[in-house]
């Protein structure tokens, strides 16, 4: 399609939707179609889904009537889209998934709604997560039998009272032990004799950012304990009414959406993988880089810096990397200096040679800002001379829009260059397979550009269109973001969710 006006002429384009890969090699668009018919990729392990399940008596009893249904078809009756029906788990995944938990990890409704109420922020969600977190561990260490997942459900006080910005009404606080407060906490690095080693028992909540599944999910990853994390009114939101008798969520019309997010994120954190990408090219890695400004330091520059590394087949890893003034207050953006930067990438490289006999032909990293020259040069000598290294730096284009002249929008996969190193990428819109546009508002189109060494922009906007169809923690048509940068916030506040240390190279299905 050819667009002119006075002031400029561009070709539109229309990339063709990736195909997934599933079992016998068939290829299908959507990931639900794809499973229904022919099952995941991997066949999983062979005794099927082994789970445990951490919540309250009430919580514990949703999710096994919950898995139980998953057992059979999932229909959304009032669906005003066009989705897959759900056939059950082990007819799309084929394994079994007992709804009879191998573990329990029980918790004290009255104690959880007690430390869920408090005033103080940081110790009411460090309190909470202890609670879930100390109930895990134990049942882990003490159970003759392992899971594969823990089901961790949470009644939805807890969901609304344990995130950073959550506050409790003065008639609904429980009385609790004082809590010292984070300028105090932060006031006591300062004096002679503070180890910051070996926090004080009230200090111990202000380490950890007031973000329950974020806390959680870091707290765990010394464990590798992979988690789904389940809110009661979603799995029994029938059950989950308000004062005046009426439903708290009413999820008629996603039904069938919800059971297959919840079984393919099960699928995938039990070591499953339920799909991957047909056109893979042999020998090239994603590289997602991922930033976090550390709120608990008295310097602002100072950051958190780690990379999320994906392949063609979908295998997921988090490196963490080395905390330092990454962060420039002035305009905005965090660049590693040269020595981080090598260092970052180099373990990327050699995770990846780990698994696949030699390091990658082709990386691309991607990122929301541009890098910078001390970067490139500490990733491109990280490279070497037996990997070609390229920075895309990819963004959301708030000022543009395209109107269709029909009442559909914009088609996904629309695409056109500005130059040979820039474009704009539409990953939402009208799907002709669904016959509908999964989203609500006007499209909003990506802005890609080569901004470091060479690569071909039409290759690299149908990979970024590729790698928006590898988000397993949810199983729909495609996501507006790439995998690379989809879960970029929520892996950078789970690796600084709580004190500095090493994590190890570990699979993305547990920060997930």
């Amino acid at each position: 399609m050819k667009m002119t006006n006075k002031a400029t002429e561009f070709v539109l384009d229309a990339l063709s939707e990736p195909l997934l890969r599933f079992a016998h090699s068939q290829l299908m668009a959507d990931p639900r179609e794809g499973l229904a018919l022919f099952g995941p990729l991997d066949e999983g392990k062979p005794h099927g889904v082994r789970m445990g399940i951490a919540g309250t008596e009430q919580g514990i009893k949703r999710v096994t009537d919950y898995v139980h249904r998953l057992q059979t078809p999932v229909f959304s009756l009032k669906a005003k889209r066009n989705r897959p029906v759900y056939p059950g788990f082990e007819a799309a995944f084929g394994i079994p998934w007992d709804s009879k938990p191998y573990l329990v990890a029980k918790i004290d409704h009255l104690k959880l709604h007690t430390v869920a109420h408090q005033e103080d922020k940081h110790q009411r969600v460090y309190d909470t997560t202890t609670l879930y977190a100390d109930a895990i561990i134990e049942q882990r260490r003490e159970g003759e039998a392992q899971v594969d997942i823990w089901l961790v459900v949470v009644p939805d006080f807890v969901w609304v009272n344990c995130r950073p910005r959550s506050m409790i009404a003065k008639l609904l606080r429980t009385d609790t032990k004082k809590a010292i407060g984070l300028s105090e906490a932060k006031r006591r690095q300062d004096e002679p004799v503070f180890d910051f080693a070996e926090w004080r028992g009230d200090d111990v909540a202000y380490q950890y950012d007031p973000d329950f599944h974020h806390q959680l999910k870091g707290r765990l990853l010394e464990k590798e304990i992979a988690t789904q994390i389940v809110r009661e009114s979603t799995i029994a939101w029938r059950d989950v009414k308000k004062s005046n008798g009426k439903y708290l969520h009413d999820l008629s019309v996603l039904e069938s959406q919800i059971a297959w997010n919840m079984s393919s994120a099960v699928f995938y954190k039990s070591g499953g993988k339920p799909w991957n990408l047909a056109a893979a090219r042999k020998g090239v890695c994603y590289l997602g880089i991922v930033f976090k400004q550390l709120e608990r330091e008295k310097d602002e520059k100072t950051a958190c810096c780690a990379a999320q590394m994906f392949l063609n087949s979908g295998d997921g890893v988090v490196f963490k990397g080395d905390v330092g003034p990454w962060f420039n207050p002035k305009r905005g953006e965090f660049h590693l200096d040269k020595v981080a930067a090598q260092q970052l990438v180099s373990i990327a490289i050699k995770s990846y040679s780990l698994t696949n006999g030699g390091p990658p032909a082709e990386l691309f990293i991607h990122g929301r800002t541009y890098f910078s020259d001390e970067e490139w040069e500490g990733f491109r000598e990280a490279g070497g001379e037996n990997t070609k290294v390229s920075g895309i730096r990819i963004a959301l284009d708030k000022d543009l829009r395209l109107y269709h002249n029909s009442k559909n929008p914009v088609l996904r996969g629309t695409s056109f260059r500005l130059d040979d190193r820039k474009g704009i990428l539409w990953t939402k819109g009208w799907v002709p397979r669904l016959q509908t546009y999964p989203g609500g508002e006007v499209p909003v189109p990506l802005r890609i550009e080569v901004v470091r060494g060479e690569a071909d922009l039409r290759v690299v906007m149908e990979d970024i269109l590729a790698l928006t169809k590898l988000n397993y923690n949810g199983c729909q048509f495609a996501d507006g973001m790439p995998v690379t940068l989809r879960f970029a916030e929520a892996v950078g506040e789970i690796l600084i969710s709580g004190p500095r240390g090493a994590v190890p190279p570990l699979s993305f299905r547990y920060y997930i």
